[in-house]
């Protein structure tokens, strides 16, 4: 199978995380042989093969000592600690959550279990053109958390968030993005909800967020959906472009929400990639 030159930077990836999926994998490994930054390649591979970096591993993990346990004659201690496990307790944990029976179950049966198949990446079917636009520092009112990058999560935060007081009706609303640089098995964040001017009880601290250039794209529709944009940016744009990207937060900013509009088709949120 020819593999499209673009996707080099995944299938390197991919081998590199088969080659020493028993050993802790640094971000700088994962950036070395990617090319990319550890924030940028994670969300890539996410995108494109359907699972984090962390869970990949941890798969090929449980899988591998399925097939010692299957076949060989180790104990289960020795057996975890060769895959990469820490202990037998925490092999002990994924291997159940993976295949629904503890390891001494799965070697008293002897029955081989489902494994899944290999990844194969999957690019974008549509390939998004950004517009490139230099964002002015911005101050803003913020609270942050550390959440899963997931819609719900978010979704729960701005409830929280919008329990503060704003004046006036011209309040612009963003959503920055820090990734944490940890190789886990869910893809995590630090979050900040942020509005443009301080809550009525002035209890929010403040920052500068933008002062750069950025590659903008636009999600029409519900939050929900925001998913899809990111999908095609991850697995379909990033993949071909020359631009360099810099290190700062990405940013959302969410110019038509269900708070100033009725209608969910008329919901709009720019994405700001920042660039180098």
């Amino acid at each position: 199978m020819d593999i499209p030159a673009h996707l080099n930077c995944v299938y390197n990836t991919l081998s590199f995380i088969e080659n020493n999926y028993d050993r802790g994998i640094s971000v700088k490994e994962l950036e070395a042989v990617s090319h990319y930054s550890y924030r940028n390649i994670q969300r890539i591979f996410r995108y494109t093969c359907g699972e984090t970096i962390g869970a990949y591993q941890k798969r090929l993990r449980v899988e591998h000592a399925y097939k010692m346990i299957l076949y060989g004659k180790d104990t289960l201690s020795s057996i975890a600690l060769t895959v990469g496990f820490a202990n037998l307790a925490s092999f002990s944990k994924a291997f159940k959550q993976h295949y629904q029976v503890s390891p001494g179950e799965a070697r008293a049966q002897k029955t081989p279990l489902l494994a899944r198949a290999g990844i194969l990446p999957i690019e974008a079917g549509l390939v998004l053109q950004p517009r490139l636009v230099y964002i002015p520092p911005i101050t803003v009112y913020y609270k942050s958390s550390f959440i899963p990058y997931a819609d719900t999560a978010i979704e729960a935060q701005w409830e929280s968030f919008m329990q503060h007081q704003f004046p006036g009706h011209d309040v612009v609303y963003y959503g920055v993005v820090t990734d944490e640089p940890l190789i886990r098995e869910q893809l995590d964040c630090r979050y900040d909800t942020c509005a443009s001017v301080q809550a009525c009880d002035g209890s929010l601290p403040s920052k500068t967020i933008g002062g750069g250039r950025y590659a903008q794209f636009i999600h029409y529709g519900s939050y929900e959906t925001i998913e899809e944009t990111y999908t095609n940016i991850y697995a379909g744009w990033i993949l071909t472009t020359q631009l360099r990207f810099g290190t700062s937060p990405v940013i959302e900013q969410y110019t038509k929400h269900p708070d100033n509009t009725g209608s969910i088709a008329e919901q709009v949120t720019y994405i700001w990639l920042p660039l180098a």
